[in-house]
């Protein structure tokens, strides 16, 4: 198990600790986020998954409509909303991104976290905001 997180001032937001990981994004880093491109850094992919660094990260505690093959025009002007949304929240301020229950990956090899701030998980304000479901275990049909 790796030792918990140094607490001196220039190492905040660099330690983590598998499975019950901690990460703050500081204020250098928020802000910097935009659509993912050709680099993957640092970047969002869509509602519910982004680059941190070069890490691939699905924000576990939700789900929200895939934009890369939409189904229907619906679930595509949702999807296209809640990536737009994610990145407003995550460049609003410095998060932690924390570990979700007891698996630390999906089947994708992504990265399951939870990214918070000022207590409140980001993926909360999206299922508040109707651009995201809560995360059941399983993905529902979004047409």
């Amino acid at each position: 198990m790796a030792s918990p997180p140094s607490q001196h001032p220039r190492d905040r937001g660099r330690a983590t600790r598998r499975l019950d990981v901690f990460y703050l994004m500081t204020p250098a880093q928020a802000g910097a986020f935009a659509r993912c491109g050709v680099i993957k850094r640092d970047c969002i992919v869509d509602g519910d998954t982004l680059y941190v660094g070069g890490t691939k990260l699905r924000v576990a505690d939700i789900d929200t409509p895939e934009i890369s093959e939409p189904k229907c025009a619906s679930k595509e002007a949702l999807g296209e909303c809640a990536t737009e949304r994610l990145i407003e929240l995550v460049n609003a301020g410095p998060f932690e991104i924390s570990g979700w229950q007891a698996r630390d990956e999906d089947q994708y090899g992504r990265k399951l976290r939870v990214l918070i701030r000022d207590g409140r998980s980001l993926g909360d304000i999206l299922v508040s905001e109707g651009l995201a479901r809560t995360w059941t275990g399983r993905r529902e049909p979004w047409c």
